[in-house]
């Protein structure tokens, strides 16, 4: 007994399995990306340049340096915010800060806008250059030198 192999209905039969598969599961797009591309469309000015490892680096007039930061495997955050702006900071910066946060961390912009400027007024002569602070549920932390000062916010991934 010999057996016929049709080996060009075979590889048809391979190739419409793997095109159903593909066609099935849905294209993920890195949620980081996706975030990044809701600030862009959110706020006035704000621009994404480029990704580097975990971190999208973007920019708006009224800050220096920009960034978003995404879970890296063993972080212990979900997402991060990082401006830095002039040591004091515009109405402008504190706008820029509290949307970007509200944003990407699903909080009230109110909130976002009373935690950051609590967390960079905060700092000086009592309170020293670096503070944290735990507000809503966001971590801030806020440095100071004697030309800039920078706000870090982020959120415990287990929140």
């Amino acid at each position: 007994m010999i057996f016929k192999v049709d080996f060009r209905g075979a590889i048809w039969f391979a190739a419409a399995i793997i095109g159903l598969v593909t066609i099935s599961a849905p294209a993920r797009a890195d949620q980081c990306d996706d975030i990044a591309k809701q600030l862009a469309g959110g706020i006035d000015g704000l621009k994404v340049n480029f990704k580097a490892a975990n971190i999208i680096y973007l920019s708006h007039p009224a800050a220096k340096e920009l960034s978003l930061g995404c879970r890296a495997q063993g972080a212990a955050y979900s997402n991060e915010l990082y401006a830095k702006g002039d040591r004091k900071p515009t109405p402008q910066f504190y706008d820029l800060v509290a949307s970007a946060a509200a944003i990407i961390f699903t909080v009230t912009k109110d909130d976002t806008t009373t935690g950051a400027t609590r967390c960079l007024k905060r700092m000086g002569l009592l309170r020293g250059d670096k503070v944290t602070m735990r507000y809503k549920r966001l971590n801030m932390e806020c440095t100071r030198t004697k030309t800039e000062a920078a706000i870090a916010i982020t959120r415990p991934k287990d929140e």
